[in-house]
C-alpha cells in the first residue's frame, strides 16, 4: 500500500472489533486478544493517531456474565427467553461489563475511554448526527478514545430506521461521521479471499480493492455463527466508507502488530481504495447553493480568525444573518460587502443566533438557557471557499 514508515499514514481511524474475534469463535470473551487490540490500539495513539473504538461483543459477554453466575450457583432466578428479546436482554446484561473490560485494558496503558451508543434514528436525524458528530470530536480533541455500540437494548430489526443492524455498518457511519481516514474492520481471518476459503482449496486473498463491482460481491460470504455480520457486511461497510473518502481494511486481528502496520499503510489483509478524495467530497458539499439554507454575515476580526488562523466561527463575530435556517443546518458566510468566505453547519438555529450575535460565548447559557458550544459554527463543521 506504501513504503514502510514509522509515522502514521492515517491519523484518524475507526477501529472496528468483531464478535468472531473477540470470541475466538466460542460463546465467552477471549481476554488475551482483548488486551492484546488494547495494547496495539494504545499504540497507535501514542503514535498521534485518534481512535474510535467500535465493538462487538455485548451477547458474549453477557453470556459470560450469566455463566460466572452459573458457576458461582446464582442463576436460580435467571431464565432467558427464548425469542427476539433474548439478544436485547443478553445485551443489557453483557453492555457493561463489556465497556468496563475495555476501560480496565485501555487505563493500563494511560488512556481514558468514553461510551457511546448509537443507532440508526441519531444518525438520520440532522440535529442527532450533529450531536455525535460534535461529541465525538470534542472526545478526540482531548486524546480520549471513544467506544462505540448499537444500543442493542432497543435495535430490532422491526423498528424500521431506528436500527443499523450490525457493527460493521455501524462503523462505516462512525467513519463517515467522523471523517476518518480509515474504517479498519479486525476479524478472525485475513481478509476477503475470491472464494470461502474453508471450503475451497484454492480460495486466494483478494488483497487490494479499487471498486466494489459483481465479483467482490459474489466473492463475500454469508454471515458468521456468532455476530450478525460477516464477510457481505463487511464489504458493505468498506463501500460506504470508500464512498465517502475513507481507506478500508479488512484484516486478521490475531495478525501480530496489525494495527500499527495499516495505520502506516502498510499491506495487511484487503484493502479496500477511496473512490473520492474525503476533504473535496464534503467541501462540495457544503458549499453547493443546492444545501445552504440561510447566511451568516461577519465582521472583519471573524473573517481574518477564519481565513488566516483556520478557527471557527464564535457568535461574537457575527452582525446579521439572514433565513430561517435550523441547528445542523448548512450555511454561507459572507463578509460585510457580501463576499462568500465560507459555508458550514450552523451550531445554532437562526432565532437562536439572532439572540447571541455579538456576544461573548460565555453568555450563551445565559441568553438562551441552553448551550450546545462555545462555537456559532465549528471549525470542523467548516470549509472556506
Amino acid at each position: 500500500m506504501s513504503e514502510r514508515s514509522n509515522e502514521p499514514r492515517h491519523r484518524r481511524v475507526v477501529l472496528k472489533v468483531g464478535t468472531n474475534l473477540l470470541t475466538g469463535g466460542g460463546e465467552r470473551l477471549d481476554r488475551a486478544i482483548m488486551r492484546s487490540i488494547a495494547a496495539q490500539a494504545a499504540e497507535a495513539h501514542r503514535a498521534g493517531c485518534e481512535i474510535i473504538l467500535v465493538t462487538s461483543g455485548a451477547i458474549a459477554a453477557g453470556r459470560d456474565r450469566l455463566a460466572t453466575l452459573a458457576s458461582a450457583g446464582e442463576d436460580e432466578a435467571i431464565r432467558l427467553p427464548h425469542h427476539l428479546t433474548r439478544r436485547q436482554v443478553l445485551a443489557a446484561i453483557g453492555q457493561g461489563p463489556l465497556l468496563s473490560l475495555w476501560d480496565e485494558l485501555l487505563a493500563a496503558h494511560s488512556i481514558t475511554i468514553a461510551q457511546a451508543l448509537l443507532g440508526g434514528a441519531d444518525l438520520a436525524d440532522r440535529q442527532g448526527y450533529l450531536n455525535a458528530r460534535n461529541t465525538l470530536l470534542a472526545l478526540l480533541d482531548i486524546g480520549v478514545v471513544p467506544i462505540v455500540n448499537e444500543n442493542d437494548v432497543v435495535s430490532v430489526e422491526e423498528i424500521q430506521d431506528a436500527t443499523i443492524g450490525d457493527n460493521d455498518s455501524l462503523s462505516a457511519h462512525v467513519a463517515n461521521l467522523v471523517d476518518a481516514d480509515l474504517l479498519l474492520m479486525l476479524t478472525d481471518i485475513a481478509g476477503l479471499y475470491s472464494a470461502d476459503p474453508s471450503r475451497d482449496a484454492e480460495a486466494r486473498l483478494i488483497e487490494r480493492v479499487d471498486h466494489i463491482n459483481a465479483a467482490i460481491e459474489a466473492a463475500a460470504r454469508g454471515p458468521g455463527t456468532r455476530g450478525r455480520g460477516g464477510m457481505r457486511t463487511k464489504v458493505e461497510a468498506a463501500r460506504l466508507a470508500t464512498q465517502s473518502g475513507a481507506h478500508a481494511v479488512i484484516a486478521d486481528g490475531r495478525r501480530p502488530h496489525v494495527v500499527r502496520d495499516a495505520v502506516r499503510g502498510e499491506s495487511v489483509g484487503t484493502w479496500f481504495a477511496p473512490t473520492t478524495d474525503r476533504l473535496e467530497s464534503r467541501r462540495r458539499y457544503l458549499l453547493s447553493p443546492m444545501h445552504v439554507q440561510g447566511t451568516i454575515t461577519i465582521d472583519d476580526g471573524a473573517v481574518r480568525a477564519l481565513v488566516r488562523h483556520s478557527r471557527s466561527l464564535l457568535p461574537a463575530g457575527i452582525v446579521a444573518t439572514r433565513g430561517n435556517f435550523e441547528r445542523g443546518h448548512v450555511v454561507r458566510i459572507e463578509s460585510r460587502e457580501g463576499e462568500h468566505i465560507a459555508s458550514g453547519r450552523a451550531n445554532y438555529g437562526a432565532e437562536d443566533l439572532r439572540r447571541i450575535s455579538g456576544g461573548h460565548s460565555d453568555r450563551i447559557e445565559e441568553l438562551l438557557g441552553y448551550d450546545y458550544g462555545d462555537e456559532a459554527v465549528h471549525r470542523d463543521n467548516l470549509v472556506l471557499v
